[in-house]
């Protein structure tokens, strides 16, 4: 599942997020929802959230693990 829609995306969830510093490279990074950051209910890039580690980026993936 992909994390352009907001009302897929709650804190506790699993993602892979894009870092703004690996937009280019494409590197995701993985971790648990702490925050979302955006406001609007869809972004064609994903859903910016905070993860529990502190790290900002743009949901690209929803996750299945535990």
């Amino acid at each position: 599942m992909n994390g352009t829609n907001r009302v897929n995306i709650e804190p506790g969830l699993s993602v892979l997020i894009v870092l703004k510093k690996d937009q280019r490279s494409g590197n995701l990074t993985k971790g648990v929802v702490k925050d979302i950051l955006t406001k609007s209910s869809h972004h064609s890039h994903g859903i910016k959230v905070r993860l529990e580690s502190g790290e900002v980026g743009r949901v690209k993936e929803i996750c299945v693990w535990p």
